[in-house]
């Protein structure tokens, strides 16, 4: 096949896919996914994923998915130390290997295991086979090896990153011709393989020497002539290929991939694509959880049948959803017909189409409607391409809509609706009777089930994938606004938001109504807090710029100073952002202990292991150090001046509903959550948030609510007696722990008190916390018998916990919010631990959020009846923080009913705590 700049793969081609390869590729890409019954899955779903992509894509007769077989192969007799450095197989892959095959054979693909040999060599010769036979044949891996085998009938496609290498594209990448790539590989050698290769011999001096000579056999015909190329090293080279001549040949051999292997009687003609066992996969699917894939089997068949463009089964009984029952509406009596039904209607769902996703920045293009499935309207106000056709009037449009959207007794239901509400109050509508958000009922059902953007969960629900914003607007730089795009593509796709969100809405309704501790924090906490977040966000906060942009420059010397005291540690100067030059410092050059590896072997840079190290060791401390200040200037000093609203003049972030697993909110653009507090720098990022003139910054939180949280859910008596009694709860835990009396407890010993405290609220084990307080692990495991001696509750409402979860795949908060645990049955006991620590945790977390946004909901309702517009706004909230701009003349009055509010906001058998601050600035308030 001649070569050019873009391969082409001709029609049907045969197929030989890597497996072995992919599987361990997929094993370490994430998601790490697991199932109900903490089984690992997510190599199957990596690798079956790439085999479907590969079948619609290429519609194939005949291909082959070769996987290594057990046992060792005519390499190790041929060397006996070939791939012993790699480790052994990780028992959560090997646990995939057979229902993958399962998966493989039920889908109807030919799949091989050849005793003796490599897939890479079963491959090989079924593509000579083939080749001979002038059949073409595509390669899927992402091996490099497997460039060898490159010719006019034979090309490699590696799905992860879905290129093509065709002839010249082995030249483009490798620098040397296909044929060239064993030679390549041999005088390399391949660490992964232990094949050994030529000494010091690295890719820039393989190139070299083959550019110049060609082959191997000719270096050997005239070594001396490989002394007189350009490159470094090459005047010693011809001595170093006579000294190991026996190792480079042994190299080659290795390298090889052998197109002559006994496949008994097995051709490519005979690996013909057959029927799937539809019962088969759907068994393996529901045992595997994918569920997306098992709607396919169930409604259109599996992925195989599509691609050669079979009928569905005849059992099939859901259909694709239809857009005939879709209406455009560009007159005023279509719209005038459409607003009384929908007046009429106990629900309908309800979405917005905008020129930008920054609320702040959007305008309304148009607004669809759905009332029953398979029927919505879309209502385009604002589509201004050339040759447009006449719309309604947006004005006039929304003047109509308003008395609807603003109604409590027609319910609206959406996807996201909190973004739709900020786009409706650029207008002055305050969209009112939400009855359901889907996002937020499929976070609420489950929040690690999976993503929770519509077309994940029309996927996930329906078995339908919506019109993509791409298959519409087009992708990267030329990607056109809504505004842009042509009526007979953007109504189909505006109609269909409202259609699928008005499915899932039912679906998601009944799953979420089937469990009414579910359905109470649905209507309860979730839903009312959607209006209060809009009113937050389009709020605002007040920064200084100025004083940002000082803090920057002062970071900037900071940052100049540590990196001198690294190079002063080091010896020499490098990059303190490459984790390449930090690992040859850190463990090559000081000999640092390694922590941890990387999937590839590679000794981890992480944070955690370097603030292991970093207790001993000065380099790692400076490095953490650096890292913390870095993220700081590059997170807020430097862009949160950039973030400033031209038309408020203020930030104005998004909080999250439906993204953490425990039910807190999170933050973005800019992250509210993460400044740090604990570091002067962090408190300093701070003071510039800032209150306008004749205001002040007021901060309210919750005085160790999780611990308050612990001592209600495990009623220990101790516990609760010490919280009761308004005691200093560290303080109180040292009593017991160091039997002292109140007043003879050290400061050191509340501190160590407090280590425990907080310690086993997440889990932490003796090793933990010993690490923590810096003493020997005998001596924190002492300090954690004798808490739990003093406060037995406590231990058993962790083991109590933990039996649950293991039972039911979740934990639940105070009030009913379900925090599912998909690893707490997970072969790894790495992993199982970590959802036992999670299952302790998560309750007390997830109770803490669940407070938060009451006292949240509360406040509001609060200081809409009663505070007057102009003297007090909920600005912000952070972790158990709520923090207000008050006018200075109220700031007392204010002060005093708020933190009543917040400490009646539930009750518990404990007082909640709420301690209140004011300043100029947040540092100060806090």
């Amino acid at each position: 096949m001649a070569a050019n700049n873009t391969p082409q793969v001709p029609e049907n081609p045969f197929i030989l896919v890597d497996g072995s390869s992919y599987l361990f590729r997929a094993f370490y890409a994430p998601p790490h996914l697991t199932n109900s019954a903490g089984e690992p899955t997510g190599a199957i779903y990596g690798v079956v994923n790439m085999l479907r992509s590969l079948i619609k894509k290429y519609k194939p007769s005949h291909m082959a998915v070769v996987f290594d077989a057990k046992g060792k192969t005519f390499r190790n007799d041929m060397y006996e130390a070939y791939k012993a450095n790699r480790p052994p197989m990780p028992d959560d892959l090997r646990s995939q290997i057979a229902p993958l095959h399962a998966i493989v054979k039920a889908l109807g693909l030919p799949l091989l295991c050849i005793d003796n040999v490599e897939a890479d060599d079963v491959i090989g010769t079924l593509a000579r086979q083939a080749g001979d036979q002038g059949r073409f044949t595509l390669i899927s891996t992402g091996d490099k090896d497997m460039a060898q085998l490159v010719n006019e009938h034979v090309m490699l496609i590696n799905t992860m990153t879905d290129t093509l290498l065709d002839e010249q594209g082995v030249v483009d990448k490798y620098g040397v011709q296909p044929q060239q790539i064993i030679d390549y590989l041999a005088l390399m050698g391949d660490s992964s393989d232990n094949i050994p290769g030529l000494p010091k011999v690295g890719e820039k001096t393989a190139l070299a020497m083959l550019q110049g000579m060609g082959s191997i056999d000719a270096m050997y015909k005239d070594p001396d002539a490989v002394a007189k190329l350009e490159f470094r090293g090459a005047k010693s080279m011809p001595d170093k290929l006579r000294e190991h001549e026996d190792i480079l040949l042994l190299s080659r051999e290795l390298a090889t991939i052998r197109l002559d292997v006994d496949l008994d009687g097995i051709k490519p003609e005979g690996l013909g694509i057959t029927d799937p066992d539809r019962e088969e996969l759907i068994r393996l699917y529901k045992e595997c959880e994918f569920r997306r894939w098992l709607d396919e089997v169930l409604q259109e068949g599996a992925v195989t049948e599509q691609a050669a463009g079979k009928p569905a089964p005849a059992d099939s009984t859901a259909a694709a959803i239809s857009h005939d029952n879709y209406h455009v509406i560009t007159t005023d009596d279509e719209l005038q017909k459409w607003l009384t039904r929908l007046e009429q209607a106990d629900a309908f769902a309800f979405d917005t189409e905008t020129t930008s996703l920054n609320y702040m920045e959007a305008e309304l293009v148009g607004v669809s409607v759905a009332l029953k499935a398979g029927e919505a309207a879309y209502i385009p106000v604002a589509h201004d391409y050339p040759g447009a056709p006449d719309q309604l009037d947006r004005k006039h449009v929304l003047d109509a809509f308003k008395p609807l959207l603003e109604s409590e007794t027609v319910g609206k239901i959406g996807q996201n609706l909190k973004y739709d509400s900020h786009i409706l109050r650029r207008y002055g509508i305050r969209l009112a009777g939400i009855k359901n958000d889907t996002m937020l009922a499929s976070y609420v059902f489950n929040s690690v089930a999976s993503r929770h953007d519509m077309d994940s969960l029309s996927l996930q629900y329906l078995g339908h994938r919506p019109i993509s914003f791409e298959d519409v607007a087009g992708k990267g730089a030329k990607q056109l606004t809504f505004n842009q795009i042509g009526l007979e593509q953007a109504a189909p796709y505006a109609a269909e938001d409202a259609d699928v969100t008005l499915r899932l809405h039912e679906k998601l309704w009944a799953a979420v109504n089937d469990v009414p501790s579910l359905m109470k924090v649905l209507q309860d906490i979730e839903l009312p807090l959607v209006p209060i977040l809009v009113d937050m966000e389009q709020r605002g906060v007040q920064i200084d710029a100025q004083l940002l942009a000082k803090q920057s420059n002062e970071i900037a010397l900071e940052l100049a100073k540590l990196e001198e005291q690294a190079y002063t540690i080091a010896g020499e100067e490098f990059n303190l952002g490459s984790p390449k030059q930090l690992q040859t410092i850190l463990f090559e050059k000081l000999q640092l202990p390694i922590r941890k590896k990387t999937p590839k072997g590679a000794p981890s840079t992480a944070e955690e292991v370097l603030q292991e190290l970093a207790l001993d060791y000065p380099l790692p401390d400076v490095i953490m150090r650096h890292r913390g200040l870095s993220k700081l200037k590059s997170t807020y000093t430097d862009k949160l001046p950039k973030m400033v609203n031209p038309r408020t003049q203020r930030i104005h972030t998004s909080y999250h509903q439906a993204v953490t697993a425990t039910g807190r909110l999170s933050s973005s653009d800019p992250n509210l959550q993460n400044i740090p507090i604990r570091t002067e720098a962090g408190r300093r990022v701070r003071k510039a948030f800032t209150a306008p003139e004749n205001y002040r910054i007021m901060a309210i939180d919750y005085s160790q609510i999780e611990l308050r949280i612990m001592a209600h859910l495990s009623q220990d008596k101790n516990l609760l007696e010490a919280f009761s009694k308004g005691r200093d709860i560290h303080k109180a835990t040292a009593s017991e722990v160091f039997s002292l009396a109140l007043d003879e407890v050290s400061s050191e010993q509340r501190r160590r008190a407090k280590a425990v405290n907080f310690g086993l609220i997440y889990g932490m084990s003796a090793f933990g916390l010993a690490r923590q307080l810096d003493i020997p692990r005998h001596e924190a495991q002492n300090y954690m018998d004798k808490y739990f001696e003093r406060f037995p509750g406590v231990l058993d409402y962790m083991e109590r916990t933990r039996e649950q979860a293991k039972r039911d795949g979740y934990v639940e908060t105070l009030f009913g919010r379900r925090l599912h645990l998909p690893e707490i049955r997970a072969q790894n006991a790495m992993r199982r631990k970590g959802a036992e620590r999670a299952a302790i945790n998560a309750p007390m977390q997830g109770t803490a959020a669940d407070i938060i946004k009451y006292a949240m909901i509360k406040v509001a309702n609060f200081m809409q009846r009663e505070v007057p517009q102009d003297q007090a706004w909920m600005i912000m909230q952070v972790h158990d923080e709520l923090i207000f701009e008050v006018h200075k003349d109220h700031v007392e009055r204010w002060q005093k009913e708020l933190v009543r509010i917040m400490e009646d906001a539930v009750k518990l058998d404990v007082p909640l705590i709420a301690e209140a601050g004011v300043g100029d600035n947040w540092d100060e308030a806090h």
